[in-house]
């Protein structure tokens, strides 16, 4: 799973290498982006990084390779659409169908990534994987997906590193709702929601953990919370 940010980032660097053999300067790549600093470009080409898209090669200058394209390039030359974040919600999963009653089934849902319960991190997985939840946990019509929860800020309302979450797709919450928030498009958490006019505050379940504050413009619904499930 990757960002925005990241998907353009990999498009640029992609179409520069193929144009002029080299890959483009980090100044070239902030303006492209239209980042304030180069900072922000480090951050983003090391996620590309962990994630086996490019590869840092040491001792030349530029020294970017591009390992592999995610399917939503190598699919369409012509254009580049985000395979994971879309606006703002995940892209549409297959809706679940259950062909018994649902108090009996066992459901399959994709795997979506990790989601930071904690400083936010950003999800890095596609979706390849699966994991079996119980039927009685799908709430509601519409797709859901599930997440495995990184970190501790969630452990008063009993959610731990490790546990593996189920979202129902939705990109509105209600005061309270434990929801998957997208910050600023390029970072998602878990985290309580509770909007006070134009802001939206979202609330860690662990003193240890500042609430953070931020313009609803920043933020981002893309699921609510509606089951848990943990292996010991």
């Amino acid at each position: 799973m990757l960002t925005k940010k990241q998907l353009d980032l990999l498009e640029f660097i992609h179409k520069r290498v193929q144009r002029d053999g080299v890959p483009p300067s980090f100044d070239e790549m902030k303006d492209a982006l239209d980042l304030r600093s180069k900072s922000g470009i480090h951050r983003l080409i090391t996620a590309l990084e962990e994630r086996g898209f490019i590869r840092r090669l040491a001792h030349r200058a530029r020294a970017l390779e591009i390992v592999k394209l995610p399917d939503s390039m190598t699919q369409d030359p012509s254009g580049f659409v985000p395979r994971v974040i879309e606006g703002s919600k995940p892209p549409p999963l297959p809706a679940v169908v259950p062909a018994q009653p649902v108090e009996a089934q066992t459901m399959h849902l994709p795997l979506m990534g990790r989601i930071a319960a904690g400083v936010p991190i950003e999800a890095i997985a596609d979706g390849s994987q699966n994991v079996s939840v119980p039927g009685d946990m799908i709430s509601g019509a519409g797709n859901h997906y599930a997440l495995e929860v990184k970190g501790d800020s969630m452990i008063g309302a009993g959610i731990n590193d490790g546990d593996i979450v189920v979202i129902r797709e939705t990109d509105v919450a209600d005061n309270g709702d434990i929801v998957v928030a997208l910050v600023e498009d390029q970072e998602a958490t878990l985290k309580k929601f509770y909007r006070n006019g134009t802001a939206i505050a979202l609330e860690a379940a662990n003193p240890a953990y500042e609430t953070r504050v931020l313009p609803d413009d920043k933020v981002r619904v893309q699921g609510r919370l509606v089951g848990l499930i943990r292996t010991y």
